[in-house]
């Protein structure tokens, strides 16, 4: 999930996986898989580097958890 700012001055948080494209019209405008679309203050770029971060940390988690299957399959009590 990743928080954006709404044309209004309104905040929405939005799934970033449900995200299919970002555009310039001028206004930034974000197409949903749902059929939806929404228009934000955050510029294209914003809005990229906060999917990118939201991937980061998904990838950071399951990484981690991962690691932690494997430390108990090598170290079983």
């Amino acid at each position: 999930m990743i928080k954006l700012t709404k044309i209004n001055g309104e905040e929405i948080i939005i799934n970033a996986e449900l995200i299919e494209t970002v555009e310039a019209r001028p206004d930034t405008t974000i197409s949903l898989a749902t059929g939806n679309k929404i228009i934000v203050q955050d510029t294209v770029s914003e809005v990229v580097e906060k999917v990118l971060q939201y991937r980061r940390s998904i990838d950071q988690k399951s990484t981690k958890k991962k690691n932690k299957t494997q430390e108990k399959k090598n170290n079983p009590q």
